[in-house]
């Protein structure tokens, strides 16, 4: 029988303990059932393994399964380079939260095997599109798989903005920024500031304010086809940031518009048949258990 994958790329961060002993064993569990495997150049180069590597831009070009070592973070990067192809991906947890990524080093090949051999299910996730526009003219743009965060480059800095949704005025805020969050950056970011979890797989995005100056400022859910433009005040002197996930920031000037959409391309996360979004929340945050 036609295995369901052959091609397994292998990305983590580099100069990571766990990370290092994580991808010495797979890549030889893998080599011994005969799958062709890749790593992901910069990890590679960091432990000084002798493989077949690979830029990050161009694995979904020749793996059908990207399997990711580290926490969410790695996860986001990930994302971001992968989800306009089909390649599928699938997380061995070496971080501290672990949301997005499944497998424990504890019993990954075991529970590995059973994905590779298609008991597994498919978790297709919307990433948001964000782009710059100055003066008409798009000057920058990113993906968010989390979360795209309007902030000034200074702490405790309040801006002025406002905010459309698919050109209909919905309010001026002064605050210091505003969180646009998909269902999967619910338990991030936006968590942390007050905003409600979503089920991933709802269709739908989280607009939520910063600390606003204003005490019936709360967050909104919207629908997930909706596009969000950001209208920054002409008037603002305090240079202010976009941030893609925490990692990628693009520069923003008084009287920039930023667009903010939901992408056409999802990532397919690969989870074990028996995963429970409830129970990973559970676990997660520390949810009580049941008390009968």
């Amino acid at each position: 029988m036609k295995p369901i994958f052959s091609t397994i790329a292998i990305i983590g961060k580099p100069h990571h303990q766990g990370t290092m002993q994580t991808l010495t064993d797979l890549v030889q569990w893998l080599t011994d059932k005969n799958y062709q495997v890749i790593v992901e150049q910069r990890l590679a180069q960091s432990c000084q393994m002798q493989c077949q590597t690979i830029v990050l831009e161009q694995i979904g070009q020749i793996a059908d399964l990207a399997i990711v070592i580290g926490g969410d973070g790695n996860m986001l990067g990930a994302a971001r380079a992968l989800y306009q192809s089909n390649i599928k991906v699938i997380g061995v947890n070496r971080g501290n939260l672990g949301f997005l990524t499944d497998l424990s080093p504890d019993d990954l090949f075991p529970r590995l095997e059973q994905v590779l051999e298609g008991h597994s299910r498919v978790d297709e996730r919307f990433l948001l599109e964000v782009e710059v526009y100055r003066n008409g003219e798009l000057v920058s743009s990113n993906s968010a798989m989390n979360e795209a965060v309007l902030h000034p480059d200074k702490i405790a800095h309040m801006i002025e903005f406002e905010v459309y949704i698919d050109n209909n005025f919905m309010y001026s805020q002064r605050a210091d920024g505003l969180i646009v969050s998909t269902p999967t950056g619910s338990t991030a970011y936006s968590l942390s500031a007050g905003g409600a979890i979503l089920s991933p797989s709802l269709n739908a995005i989280i607009i939520n304010p910063k600390f606003a100056h204003s005490l019936t400022a709360r967050p909104i859910v919207i629908d997930g086809d909706s596009t969000i433009r950001i209208k920054v005040s002409p008037s603002q002197d305090k240079s202010q940031l976009i941030s893609c996930d925490g990692h990628i920031d693009l520069s923003i000037k008084a009287g920039d518009e930023i667009l903010i959409k939901k992408s056409q391309k999802k990532l397919q996360l690969i989870h074990p048949l028996d995963r429970n979004d409830f129970q990973v929340l559970r676990s997660k945050l520390g949810w009580g258990s049941k008390l009968f």
